[in-house]
């Protein structure tokens, strides 16, 4: 492994319509602010670099839907994500924003360097317009029925309900956000990434040279590649972003995706003039800390995009996180379905280490996990209480008894005494290894187990009853539990800085570097402690109900928006409705399909034929448990391939307000092949 100068960390660019959620902290801020710590206190040059994403879709439709600007929202939200940040101790050199001038000349800059390289590709295609908006529609401006599971509010982009992606041109009924309208087809030109010119370099520079990637990451990559790629496009018909820097071409803006990763370059030109030694040395490590859903931005787009320009340096490692759930369910913004941080801030103030602790404990490394409210009040109480502070607190409280406050002096050490001591050693490589390679949950657990060890050796010496009938040894006995104690205040620094600030205090101790981590001297005979106090407090289970109420008020208020009834869609002709072949068939036959949550595979004996239906129905119905079960089926829609099956009809489902389903099926057994008129 190559041995760099220096290290870049950035932290993906959080979008400034909503504020931050524990799912971003756990994914991204948290593990960055670990590796920035560590570093820093190794003695090494870093630089941690974040910022607000300010343009695109979102911003609009948030801007629209509450009747200000798009800068109105993006200064709302950056300002608050900004100071949560800070409260919170994410220990960012530079927090920006794209709105920022330095960033609009930055990526401009970029874009036009590739330009007039010949690196583009320009394309006339036919886009989705609204007529009565007057504007070209980008994929969050278009919604309408998922081809795939039939989930009617999918975007264009997107289908939030079975997660697959799509183009906004394999929509069933697509209409305009701006009108409702049903949008036309228009051409228009922009400029594209041949991401394909690329692919044979990003082979071997990902799947060959970058085989130590996390799993997940390295996966991600290699499908997108084997799938082959596919030119991007780099600018979008809107009117709020970064405007195309070519004469002649208003009303274009660079796309979102393009912009935003060089975000993280315009951030360090605002942080510092000597920017180039952190972009264009080779000699300087560049980390990014995202999330999944950002892995093929920063492992293939991004990268091509600077590999294009030929001057900056390519990440040395990208370490996604997968997301993070809540009491179950997909945290989302939308919903409110979140535990913000600047509430938490409020609700929780000064256990601000409480849910970083609890963050990483739990961090989504290598699968989805799920923060519940129980386990953060677990996690408090019978570790952060019951072993860290328990062990600080003993071993404070006694010095302060037994010799006011004042380290004594060690006497002889036992076998017992060294082996404890020199585990802190043991523990310091189990740490540095796990954090240098990006395994901040076990990291977390090596240091854990220091203060276990304390609060074994404590237990196992029992100083307290010792102290009258050998008080030389209760002596010795203290000043190693000091000395760990005094290590604590390191390992922890990278982890829980308010605490290990904290625990300075009643230590009396000055800041130690990493390096001092491991040694048994930290602290000397006749140094003078602090009146102790309580490192941690519990948590009672008052204050944790009152943000499980705060959750089912947010799914009760759910479930009343869910409850509202559609209006009716618009008239149509008898003609339209008889055109529809609706028979009564019966289900002969059910399985799940492979590698999906929602779709069961159905034969159903129609009365015609017996036929296969894919049908997105498996969260609501057990297959063992529908054979026989009579349904409505649509016959003569036209067959779809649904992954890799054809399915040959739909069947009709009502929808209850709780979003469950239900068949729709006559209240007597019919005929197969009965017909529905």
């Amino acid at each position: 492994m190559k041995n760099f100068k220096r290290t870049l960390i950035t932290s993906a660019l959080p979008y400034a319509n909503g504020p931050v959620h524990i799912g971003h902290l756990a994914g991204v801020y948290v593990p960055a602010d670990i590796y920035a710590r560590y570093l820093r206190l190794k003695g090494e040059e870093v630089a941690f670099i974040g910022g607000s994403d300010e343009h695109g879709v979102p911003i609009t439709l948030k801007a629209k839907k509450e009747g200000i600007t798009p800068q109105d929202v993006v200064d709302k939200y950056h300002g608050m994500i900004k100071t949560s940040f800070e409260k919170f101790g994410i220990s960012f050199d530079v927090y920006s924003r794209t709105s920022a001038k330095i960033h609009h000349e930055t990526a401009s800059e970029i874009f036009k360097t590739l330009y007039d390289k010949g690196a583009f590709i320009e394309q006339t295609s036919e886009q989705f317009y609204d007529e009565e908006a007057n504007q070209f529609l980008a994929d969050r401006y278009i919604t309408g029925t998922c081809p795939k599971c039939n989930f009617e509010k999918a975007y264009g982009d997107q289908c939030e309900s079975c997660g697959s992606t799509l183009n906004a041109t394999d929509l069933i009924d697509p209409k305009s956000v701006l009108s409702g309208n049903k949008p036309i087809m228009k051409q228009t030109k922009h400029w594209f990434l041949p991401l394909d010119q690329y692919e044979p370099w990003l082979r071997e520079w990902i799947l060959e040279s970058h085989k130590e990637w996390k799993p997940n990451v390295y996966g991600q990559c290699k499908s997108w590649i084997d799938g082959g790629l596919n030119p991007r496009a780099v600018t979008r018909d809107l009117d709020w972003g970064i405007p195309v820097p070519i004469p002649g071409e208003e009303g274009k803006v660079l796309y979102v995706w393009f912009d935003a990763p060089i975000g993280y370059i315009s951030a360090t030109k605002e942080w510092t003039s000597d920017w180039t030694k952190w972009w264009k040395d080779p000699e300087t490590r560049l980390v990014h800390f995202i999330g999944k859903d950002n892995i093929v931005f920063h492992c293939i787009i991004f990268p091509a995009v600077l590999k294009a320009e030929g001057s900056y340096i390519l990440p040395d490692n990208v370490p996604a996180n997968e997301f993070l759930n809540l009491e179950g369910d997909k945290i989302s913004t939308s919903r409110n379905w979140a535990v913000w941080l600047h509430e938490y801030l409020e609700d929780f103030p000064g256990k601000e280490d409480v849910l970083k602790y609890t963050l990483t404990a739990n961090a989504p490394e290598t699968k989805d996990n799920d923060f519940t409210w129980k386990d953060f009040q677990t996690r408090n109480n019978s570790e952060l209480v019951a072993i860290f502070g328990n062990f600080v607190n003993r071993t404070l409280v006694l010095t302060d008894k037994y010799y006011n406050g004042e380290v004594p002096e060690t006497g002889i050490l036992t076998d017992y005494d060294r082996q404890t001591l020199s585990e802190i050693t043991s523990l310091k490589t189990e740490v540095e290894k796990s954090i240098e390679t990006y395994h901040f949950r076990e990291a977390l657990k090596n240091a854990m187990d220091m203060a276990r060890l304390g609060n074994k050796y404590l237990a196992d010496m029992e100083p307290w009853k010792v102290v009258k009938s050998n008080p030389e040894r209760v002596k010795t006995i203290m000043n190693t539990a000091l000395q760990i104690t005094a290590n604590l205040t390191i390992v922890f620094e990278p982890f829980l800085p308010f605490t290990t600030e904290k625990l300075r205090g009643f230590m009396n101790l000055n800041k130690l570097d990493w390096k001092e981590l491991g040694r048994t001297d930290l602290i000397a005979a006749g140094h003078k402690i602090n009146t102790p106090e309580l490192l941690f407090e519990k948590i009672e289970d008052e204050a944790i109900q009152a943000q499980v109420d705060k959750l089912l008020a947010t799914k009760r208020v759910n479930q009343l928006e869910q409850s509202k009834i559609n209006p009716a869609k618009s008239d149509i002709e008898y003609e339209d409705f008889a055109k529809l072949d609706i028979r009564i068939g019966t289900i002969i036959a059910a399985e799940k399909v492979a590698k999906t949550k929602k779709l069961l595979k159905l034969t159903i004996d129609t009365g015609i034929d017996k036929r296969t239906v894919v049908s997105g129905i498996a969260e609501y119905f057990e297959p063992d448990k529908i054979i026989g079960q009579q349904v409505s089926i649509l016959v003569n829609l036209a067959p779809k391939i649904l992954k890799g099956i054809e399915s040959q009809g739909m069947i009709l489902m009502a929808e209850n307000i709780d979003g469950s389903l239900v068949f729709v099926t006559p209240a007597t057994t019919l005929k197969e092949g009965s017909e529905v008129r």
